[in-house]
């Protein structure tokens, strides 16, 4: 690789332990993700040891508290972590996005006896989780949700169906919104859920146009007994809960779309630099120059948006309209950056041979999960205009 590809973004970070961080993050992911990164994907391998490293490493408990086993990380610092992993494969930051999403609602809403029974080994402790919102009928339209618990005394039984989960049959524990009340949102509350309850199971995972090293699968409740102590929050507080958390996991997914905006661009220079065409570097053509600056400016632009949002978050104020923004700048920004990589690559750029075919795959998933980018439309208009008249 020329050096043309391979100089590490120039981060603003608030601390020097920060700085530090980020510097164990981009060497780790060089040294144990990247280098099979393709041949895992492509043979749709779940790198469970990867997640195992990144607990022991601390890096799945970075923005929670020190008191339970986190890092005590702001959003700005935990969001750059997650670009660098994701840059090296994106299913691993999607997972450590997702990871934090499923540890939220405990961390927020959780009792004090709850956060400190679970949240240890669930920061630290090696263990994986997944967040269990959608279903098959019910995915933009979350409040819609069938999934049902039902109390007897001091116990719940949940029956229904999970979609779209990832790490859905791998991940230890389940973040899941079920309905205990009426329709609409008022009648949902969340549940924490083990990976090995009885009554629970996975159906073989969705097979994907990309990140298929990730396994994105059904989940199947039926008749699953939870103790009261399961429940998080208060009956009828799951939706609120359930946005509070995508909210931030918006923040992730933006994240993670600029890793893999900046792997693309990445590709693009050093490629463009190295390849030959008519006695000198195609680098050297005005119409391939112009377009590696607009990639370039667009990746800028999206890592500023999403630290503005970050910042907000860290601070207090609100930045609901914001992580909708970040959401869906970046994931088209990525979809755009990787599509301009595979075409700068050429014929080359549709080969196994090269990432950026990867890179093109894997983007296209980011402007669909954890609300389409249709959705994030919607959430920005509200705030600017007010909800729509019915």
């Amino acid at each position: 690789m020329t050096e043309y590809g391979n100089r590490p973004v120039d981060r603003r970070l608030p601390t020097e332990e920060a700085r530090d961080l980020l510097t164990l993050v981009r060497e780790l992911a060089e040294r144990e993700i990247k280098p099979t990164a393709a041949e895992e994907e492509d043979a749709g391998r779940f790198p469970r040891e990867t997640f195992a490293l990144l607990s022991e490493s601390g890096l799945l408990s970075l923005p929670y508290a020190e008191e339970f086993g986190g890092g005590e990380q702001p959003y700005e610092v935990y969001l750059q972590v997650l670009e660098e992993l994701a840059a090296a494969r994106l299913t691993v930051g999607l997972g450590v996005s997702v990871h934090t999403l499923a540890c939220h609602a405990l961390a927020g809403y959780g009792t004090k006896e709850q956060r400190a029974e679970h949240l240890p080994a669930m920061l630290g402790g090696g263990l994986l989780g997944a967040y269990c919102l959608s279903e098959p009928a019910s995915g933009s339209d979350a409040a819609s949700l069938t999934t049902r618990a039902t109390r007897d005394g001091d116990t719940w039984t949940l029956s229904g169906t999970k979609a779209w989960i990832t790490h859905g049959g791998v991940a230890d524990f389940y973040t899941v919104l079920a309905r205990t009340g009426g329709s609409g949102a008022h009648g949902i509350t969340a549940f924490l859920v083990p990976g090995d309850a009885e009554g629970l199971s996975a159906a073989v995972p969705e097979r994907k146009m990309g990140m298929k090293g990730s396994p994105t699968a059904q989940l199947h409740f039926d008749g699953v007994r939870l103790p009261d102590s399961c429940r998080i929050g208060d009956e009828g507080q799951g939706f609120t809960i359930a946005l509070s958390a995508l909210e931030s996991g918006r923040l992730g997914i933006a994240a993670c779309a600029i890793g893999v905006a900046q792997a693309a661009l990445d590709e693009a220079v050093t490629y463009a630099a190295a390849r030959r065409q008519f006695g000198r570097p195609i680098a050297d053509f005005q119409g391939l120059r112009f377009m590696l600056a607009d990639m370039a400016t667009q990746v800028e632009a999206g890592r500023a948006l999403y630290l503005a949002a970050a910042r907000l978050r860290d601070a207090g104020a609100p930045f609901s309209k914001e992580a909708a923004m970040a959401k869906l700048f970046c994931t088209d920004t990525a979809m755009r950056v990787t599509t301009d990589a595979v075409q700068i690559l050429g014929g080359y750029g549709y080969t196994l041979d090269f990432p950026a075919e990867r890179f093109m795959r894997e983007a296209k998933v980011l402007q669909i999960v954890e609300g389409t980018n249709q959705i994030q439309r919607m959430v920005i208009a509200r705030h600017l205009a007010g909800p729509e008249s019915h």
